[in-house]
């Protein structure tokens, strides 16, 4: 059986010392891990408040154009009104 990245792995038994090496390489390949996840979190961040400006960009477009709506239809009534 092999280990994730393609290297074989060892079974030891109970009490087996392992060597310092194997300990060495174990904590150097769980910091890059958390190094990346440390970027993955960071990117997810950036996304995430990306998306909430470009979320309240669209509500204030949204509500600025339903704005023009209401004063276009009240301004054929206006004019009407005014006529009459």
């Amino acid at each position: 059986m092999s280990g994730p990245n393609g290297e074989p792995s060892v079974e030891r038994e109970e009490g087996e010392d392992v060597p310092e090496e194997e300990y060495v390489a174990l904590n150097l390949m769980l910091d890059q891990i958390n190094s990346c996840l440390d970027n993955l979190e960071e990117k997810n961040d950036v996304l995430n408040a990306k998306f909430r400006e470009l979320l309240e960009s669209n509500r204030q477009v949204r509500l600025e154009f339903q704005q023009q709506q209401m004063d276009a239809t009240a301004l054929p009534t206006e004019s009407k009104e005014r006529n009459a």
